[in-house]
């Protein structure tokens, strides 16, 4: 679904924009008044229904998984928006499961089989792993 805005609404609205991780529709979700969807979960908080064998990422693991050069233990979670909806992953047991339970083997691959084209997963996902306190695009954790 596509919402057509002029670039006086675009602008404005994008002024709105709390930080880069924001998105367009949670500033019009706080301008309406209605609840983020964009909780992000805390430790012990995280319920998978349905996910049979999937960890609470309770913090304290040792497993997790290395992408270029950066560790990601068990119990990190990834966010993306694509075409307004918003899809979410993380590492249990050493791989990256995202919501279907399907096991990807990177984040661009994971990026590509949600968006049926290539794309540079560093960029295309948020992480926030255990011990962070907020959400960063998996590219800033580069070196």
């Amino acid at each position: 679904m596509q919402i057509e805005i002029d670039f006086e609404v675009f602008k404005a609205l994008t002024a709105k924009l709390t930080d880069e991780s924001d998105s367009y529709n949670e500033a019009i979700r706080r301008l309406l008044g209605m609840p983020a969807t964009e909780v992000a979960p805390r430790l012990g908080e995280i319920d998978t229904p349905g996910l049979p064998g999937v960890t609470r990422g309770l913090g304290g693991e040792t497993g997790g998984v290395w992408f270029s050069n950066v560790f990601f233990p068990d119990g990190t979670w990834f966010r993306a928006t694509y075409k307004g909806k918003t899809y979410r992953a993380w590492i249990n047991k050493s791989q990256w499961v995202d919501e279907l339970g399907n096991v990807r083997t990177s984040p661009s691959d994971a990026a590509s089989a949600i968006s049926n084209t290539n794309v540079n997963g560093w960029r295309f996902w948020f992480v926030r792993r255990p011990h962070d306190e907020d959400w960063v695009r998996m590219d800033a954790l580069k070196q």
